[in-house]
């Protein structure tokens, strides 16, 4: 589904995505971990095209999509969520799912005047949509709440069911676990686990606790200092040494090596 060949980003002399080279098979669920600084989120903003790279190339399905801007990416069902959920916080649930779907009749001037009827049959059927995701997702309860008024990991599920809008092919989660509590998180898990299998999205995700990587990602591909280090099971990647000492530093990796042999 994506190849990244050799993709570089710097900024001055910073190079947060170093020569980075990965694939992402169709209808997998790829877990991307690494140490903070490792250049995760920077090469999944390159990929979707909110950075552009400086040398290097992405392709999606055989087509290079290299630099092209979030928009096109959205078309050809490339979605990405964020650390920081970016809802429209004064709007309802269900309103910010039904923002999403693109090209609706409401966007005509031409159609407000002329084709009210029309409209009117789009929006039911978007509104429709919207609420089925809301059940999906185990929260039609908030579905008429302010977006900005329901907690964090709510809102993790409002960015997950707005990729639900679409027709996404791909999904780029960027700590979808972070500032979760562990019940929402097990939620958030299963939905992902079953827009995989039900829906055949591929998913790629980038989080820090490693019962959810290991509970839902196979393969795991781990990142340091811009580069990919290793890519296997999670227990491969645990076991790697390469991976132990960017996570640990060699002196502490030594400190526990010791301590393990006495």
């Amino acid at each position: 589904m994506i190849r990244v060949e050799n993709l570089h980003k710097h900024f001055g002399g910073f190079h947060a995505v170093d020569g980075a080279s990965l694939e992402i098979a169709e209808g997998s669920i790829t877990g991307l971990i690494g140490p903070n600084g490792a250049g995760k989120t920077t090469l999944f903003n390159v990929i979707a095209g909110v950075l552009p790279p400086t040398s290097g190339h992405v392709f999606m399905a055989g087509e290079d999509i290299t630099g092209l801007p979030p928009h096109e990416l959205f078309h050809k069902g490339l979605l990405r969520t964020f650390q920081i959920a970016h809802e429209f916080h004064s709007m309802t649930v269900r309103e910010n799912l039904m923002m999403v779907p693109p090209r609706q009749a409401g966007e005509d001037l031409w159609n407000t005047w002329f084709h009210r009827g029309r409209m009117r049959l789009e929006e039911e059927e978007i509104r429709r949509r919207a609420d089925e995701v809301l059940e999906f997702l185990t929260i039609d309860h908030i579905a008429d709440e302010k977006a900005g008024q329901i907690s964090g990991g709510q809102k993790k599920l409002l960015e997950l069911g707005r990729t639900m809008m679409t027709d996404a092919r791909i999904v780029f989660l960027d700590e979808v676990g972070a500032g979760v509590n562990r019940t929402l998180l097990n939620t958030i898990a299963d939905a992902i686990v079953r827009l995989n299998k039900e829906r055949g999205y591929t998913f790629v995700v980038i989080e820090h606790d490693m019962d959810f990587i290991g509970r839902i990602c196979d393969p795991v591909i781990c990142m340091a200092e811009g580069k990919v280090l290793a890519e296997g099971t999670l227990d491969e990647i645990k076991a790697n040494e390469a991976v132990i000492e960017a996570y640990l530093g060699t002196g502490l990796k030594n400190k526990v090596k010791a301590e393990v042999r006495a």
